[in-house]
């Protein structure tokens, strides 16, 4: 009884908005919509018992669904009808599914076999990455022979003009992105010529404040001469000074002309 009771809530949650009609076609009291409870009996009208089996499969079919993905549960679902038409869903396998059922229920409940089995599913979640990663690095090399221009043998046409579309769409922006970073640099480089002549300006600005402050402070200065008043950036030059050596002739001043001394 309490079975009966279970069986009429789960299809009542499942459908509330589906009457079964009977065999007559009518709607019976106990069948009329709303809150009430469904009557589970077998319906005799073919027709109507065809309806209601394709709607109560799909809803079935898309709840198991819906299982496999929220919970990542392994589901597997058969059912067949009422003239002996097989439908099945599992998210991975019927027939490795109904193996490990049967593996569950042969072995005793340990928590050995629990690791066990927990092992053995996180080795195919394993392989099935690994084929996952394998087909992917496949994928990425038949595209960059295909970019490259290598192995377009076997390529329609449709598929090379989408190729063609997507290397100049990829050339477009490898271009565009290329000027954006010249023109980047090229507007540092302009920046930092900027500064680096502010940067000139000031410090000549500083060396001549500097030598018009030593020239005033060696102005103030006592016996100070117009020697003394060289500026220090000159280059030396020794034309501008006279020699002062006693013992041979300055002959800066050898070819001006010069009376001769006579004896009397």
């Amino acid at each position: 009884m309490e079975n009966s009771d279970a069986i009429e809530h789960d299809f009542s949650c499942i459908d509330r908005s589906m009457s079964i009609p009977n065999d007559s076609g009518d709607m019976s009291p106990q069948r009329k919509l709303g809150k009430g409870k469904i009557e589970i009996k077998r319906i005799e009208n073919i027709t109507n018992r065809q309806v209601t089996f394709c709607k109560r499969r799909n809803g079935l079919l898309k709840k198991a669904y819906e299982l496999s993905v929220l919970c990542d549960a392994e589901v597997a679902l058969i059912v067949f009808s009422s003239r002996g038409r097989l439908y099945e869903y599992a998210n991975n396998s019927v027939r490795g599914t109904i193996d490990r059922y049967k593996k569950a229920c042969l072995d005793p409940p340990t928590s050995g076999s629990v690791s066990e089995a927990n092992a053995q599913f996180y080795q195919q979640e394993a392989q099935k990455l690994r084929q996952q990663i394998a087909n992917l690095q496949n994928q990425n090399r038949q595209f960059y022979r295909n970019i490259m221009g290598e192995s377009l043998t076997d390529m329609p046409v449709k598929d090379l003009k989408n190729l063609e579309t997507k290397l100049e769409k990829a050339i477009t922006r490898i271009r565009s992105k290329k000027n954006e970073l010249l023109f980047a640099e090229i507007e540092y480089m302009q920046k930092r010529e900027l500064e680096l002549h502010n940067s000139n300006q000031f410090l000549r600005a500083k060396i001549a404040e500097n030598e018009r402050a030593h020239q005033q402070h060696m102005s103030l200065m006592p016996g100070s001469s117009d020697f003394d008043l060289v500026t220090p950036h000159q280059p030396f030059d020794g034309r501008n000074y006279l020699q002062t050596n006693e013992m041979q002739p300055n002959n800066d001043y050898s070819c001006q002309d010069q009376t001769p001394l006579q004896l009397v």
